[in-house]
């Protein structure tokens, strides 16, 4: 296949996951209907079962899609960095894709929610790893004395659960505040708290500070 087949086929991917996207955060999957997909895609109903042969199969594939885009900054944690300076970018990301995907990160909540049972192999599988790889990192900071011992695991999850509540709950965020993370002065007031919340109580006092 030529790199420009390739490409345009990689296009129309891309292009009905953003759609199957939006009408299965609308409709979830039980209501989603493929011709709303490919209607949304601008592609005919059998050009969109050429690339996903089911509907569950697109389903999966979405939220196959955000798990892969969390796990990138995940992934780039680095051993060799001061800690907080990895933490402190891994929470940014982390904030900052609740901020630009809101979607994926309520869909792939309400999948998480009713069992997980089209990531099942994903949990199991590539977050495992790399949650077990991550965790000896911060085993690994405790011992030299650049963290307080914590449990590694829980303090990922509470980086999780901080930064996604502000798209799975912007709903409830916006009648408290009046606003919500697309706001710019709101987005760095809570990146600001986040971060000081999670990692001053985890670093030793007197480790390197963070820019305002």
């Amino acid at each position: 296949m030529s790199s420009r087949k390739t490409r345009a086929g990689e296009a129309n991917v891309q292009r009905i996951l953003d759609s199957a996207l939006t009408v299965f955060a609308a409709y979830g999957l039980r209501g989603a209907r493929i011709d709303q997909i490919s209607e949304a895609a601008g592609l005919s109903k059998p050009n969109l079962l050429y690339y996903f042969r089911t509907k569950e199969e697109l389903y999966t594939a979405v939220l196959a899609r955000t798990l892969d885009m969390w796990l990138e900054p995940l992934r780039e944690l680095d051993g060799t960095s001061d800690p907080r300076v990895a933490l402190s970018a891994y929470i940014g990301r982390k904030l900052e894709y609740s901020r630009t995907h809101p979607s994926a990160s309520r869909l792939f909540a309400l999948e998480v929610l009713q069992g997980a049972a089209h990531l099942k192999a994903a949990l199991t599988g590539t977050l495992l790893e790399i949650v077990e790889a991550k965790s000896r990192i911060i085993e690994n900071w405790i011992s030299e004395g650049k963290m307080r011992p914590i449990d590694p695991k829980h303090f990922i999850f509470a980086i999780w659960a901080t930064t996604q509540h502000y798209a799975d709950f912007s709903a409830q965020i916006e009648a408290l505040t009046g606003k919500t993370i697309a706001d710019d002065d709101f987005y760095k007031t809570t990146h600001k708290t986040l971060t000081s919340i999670l990692l001053d109580g985890v670093l030793p006092c007197g480790s390197e500070g963070l820019e305002d």
